[in-house]
Parts: C-alpha cells; sequence; structure tokens
C-alpha cells in the first residue's frame, strides 16, 4: 500500500427514492376501508321486517350488477307512414281455466303480443295482433296459479304477478321465472297477496290489491289486506305498506264511501304529471254483493296528488255496467296525455276483454274493440 489515499474509492452507498416515502395518512384510511370490508364480510345476515332476509355481503360483492335501467318502453318503436308503432304485450287471467287438461301439476297463461300505430296527431291509432304464446308454471295454492293479472317493463325487464299465489314473476322469451312472493297483508299471511295492479315510482315497483276491505260474498268485513301495498326495490327488497287512507281518499271524492266500495285492479304513477291514476274496475255506494258486483262497473279516471290530499274524477264516455277497467298505461311520447286500456266483462258466466284509448280529459280516440273471449288483464308496451 503506497498511502496515496486519493485512490482508495467510497463504497457506493444508495438512498431510497424520495417518491416512495410512506404516507401515513394513506395508509390509515386504506386500512380502514379493509376493515370495513372485513366488517361485512363476517357480519351476519340481517332479518327485515319489511323484506325478510337480505344479505349486506351481496350488497357488496355484486355491486357492479346492481345499477337500475330505467329504459323504457321494453322495445324501441318504428316511425311509419300511419305514424309511431310500438310493440305491446297482454297476459291473461284464465281463473279455473288455467289449470293444464293433460297434467295436474301445470297451470297455464299465455302472452299476446302485437302492435299499436299513434298517428301523429295523437287522435287516432290502429292495433294489430300477433299469435298468443303460452305460458306455464307449476306454482300453485289451493289448486290455482298463473292467474296474472298486470304486466309491466320494470328495471329493463319484464314483470307480471299471479293473484292467486302473490308471486312475481319476470317473463323471459316464452317463459316464467320466480323472482319474489308476496304474501298477504303486512307481510306475516300464509295466504299469496292477491295483487291486481303495478307501477313503476322512483325506481321502485309498486304492487296492489283490490283496494276495498276483504269481505264475504254478501258484504261482512273479514279484514283490510287488500288495502296493503307491497314496494320493491330493482333488487327484490320487499316493504308493505298500509294504504287504507289513499284507498279511502279516491273512494270518498268519488262519492263511494263505506259501507259502499271501490275496486280497483289498474293504477298507473305519472312521472310527468307527478300524479296517481287510477280506473276502478268496479264501485258502488251499496254494501257489497258477490252477484250484483258483476254490474257495477265504472267509467271513472281518478288523478291523485302524491299525499292522496287532492283527488279529482274524469267521466269517461258512456258507462258500460258489466264491463270495467283491468289495465291500462299512458303510451309512451305523449308526455302522458293519452291512454290505452284493457276492459273485461264477466256475466252470469260470459267473459270478454275490450281495448280501448282515450286522452286524460276524458275524450276517447278508440272505441271499445273486442279482442278476446277470456280475460286479459294487464298491458304493456314491451
Amino acid at each position: 500500500m503506497n498511502g496515496d489515499w486519493s485512490s482508495v474509492r467510497s463504497p457506493s452507498v444508495r438512498y431510497p427514492n424520495q417518491r416512495f416515502r410512506v404516507r401515513p395518512r394513506l395508509v390509515a384510511v386504506i386500512a380502514m376501508v379493509m376493515f370495513f370490508i372485513l366488517i361485512l364480510l363476517l357480519m351476519p345476515e340481517s332479518k327485515s321486517r319489511t323484506g325478510g332476509s337480505f344479505d349486506m355481503r351481496n350488497r357488496l360483492i355484486f355491486a357492479p350488477s346492481t345499477m337500475y335501467n330505467d329504459s323504457y318502453p321494453g322495445s324501441i318503436p318504428v316511425k311509419t307512414i300511419g305514424g309511431k308503432k310500438y310493440k305491446i304485450g297482454l297476459v291473461a287471467d284464465l281463473d279455473t281455466d288455467s289449470k293444464d287438461k293433460e297434467n295436474p301439476k301445470i297451470w297455464n297463461s299465455y302472452l299476446k303480443t302485437g302492435y299499436l300505430t299513434l298517428n301523429g296527431h295523437h287522435d287516432g291509432l290502429t292495433i294489430e295482433w300477433e299469435d298468443n304464446r303460452l305460458l306455464t308454471s307449476q306454482f300453485s295454492q289451493g289448486g290455482r296459479g298463473m292467474e296474472l293479472s298486470e304486466l309491466i317493463i320494470f328495471n329493463g325487464k319484464t314483470y307480471t304477478v299471479d293473484d292467486r299465489t302473490g308471486v312475481v314473476y319476470e317473463i323471459i322469451d316464452n317463459r316464467v321465472v320466480t323472482w319474489v312472493i308476496l304474501p298477504d297483508g303486512d307481510g306475516t299471511a300464509s295466504k299469496g297477496f292477491k295483487a291486481e295492479w303495478m307501477a313503476v315510482k322512483d325506481q321502485h315497483l309498486y304492487i296492489g290489491g283490490l283496494g276495498k276491505e276483504w269481505t264475504t260474498t254478501t258484504g261482512e268485513l273479514v279484514n283490510l289486506n287488500p288495502q296493503w301495498v307491497k314496494v320493491i326495490s330493482h333488487l327484490g327488497e320487499v316493504k308493505h305498506i298500509q294504504w287504507s287512507k289513499n284507498y279511502n281518499a279516491m273512494r270518498k271524492s268519488a262519492g263511494y264511501e263505506y259501507p259502499g266500495y271501490m275496486i280497483h285492479e289498474s293504477g298507473v304513477w305519472s312521472e310527468h304529471h307527478q300524479q296517481w291514476f287510477f280506473l276502478p274496475r268496479r264501485a258502488s255506494t251499496l254494501r257489497y254483493d258477490e252477484v250484483e258486483d258483476e254490474h257495477r262497473a265504472t267509467n271513472i279516471l281518478l288523478r291523485c296528488s302524491a299525499d292522496f290530499e287532492q283527488v279529482t274524477v274524469t267521466r269517461i264516455g258512456t258507462l258500460n255496467a258489466i264491463r270495467g277497467y283491468s289495465s291500462f298505461k299512458f303510451i309512451p311520447g305523449t308526455r302522458d296525455q293519452i291512454i290505452v286500456a284493457l276492459k273485461t266483462e264477466e256475466n252470469h258466466g260470459e267473459i270478454a276483454t275490450f281495448i280501448t284509448a282515450f286522452n286524460i280529459k276524458g275524450v276517447i280516440i278508440y272505441k271499445d274493440e273486442k279482442i278476446a273471449d277470456n280475460k286479459f288483464e294487464g298491458i304493456e308496451f314491451i
């Protein structure tokens, strides 16, 4: 060694890159998020009075697929020389005839499709029909099932409901898939909900019953179960809401207070008007009687504020006492001014379905036209 210290190299020292410094605040935030996720994954299922069991873990795990789909109608309308052409669908309520004649474990309904063309002046329309499609299910209660009472587009899907079992089905092509099952009344009954109408409001599906007290065939009060409404989220969560006040407000405004009655099979929420619209099937100032009820149809349109504090009544055409409304929808593109509706007759065993259209002022633009010798109780733009 020659003593020349200048020739000695210092060992190389590497310093950490300052860009990768530990950031305590970021670490704390990440730790808190991970801790919250861990708690959700480990927590037991919570029981809900309004919707049965609902696992919060599902909301986390399946979050990407839970966005609400507000597309409507179900298919894109087509512009033609005659106006705008929409595809429509109807579902049948065959009552006791829904039971299959060959297989006692099968119950049937029909999906009837067609096309409605509304002219450019919105004062006339034409309708053409396709063949019926068979829908089947093995769900029943008391030996009855698939008595479908309404049809609706909700969350981009097509739904219907059985008024015997309370089963809400999704219709996919030519088959039905069970979505939710609705118990009667406040949700604790063993009997299925007798669902009659369906409406979409605030990204929720409202399903209502007859709206009158449940009575014996001669009018004695049994319970108020038909005055409950089911409110369902697009995730399938169910709430049971008491609607007696709302139903009674409509009845009072139209002049049918108890012991008189009003029966509902159709109701729609209008986003444009911010109002509820109802076309009662039947009503009377007299006490309910099963036989006489067949001749107590109405021709009134009820417009109700969201809180039902204000209700107006509009007369539509001439009353036919045996032909009452069973379903209706606003025709898309009319700013909720024009309604297409179904009417059904049940008179001494004779059954028929009619279709009609009118504006919300009560002016008829399409007279009652008979379309079937059985009951179709749901209509929608599919």
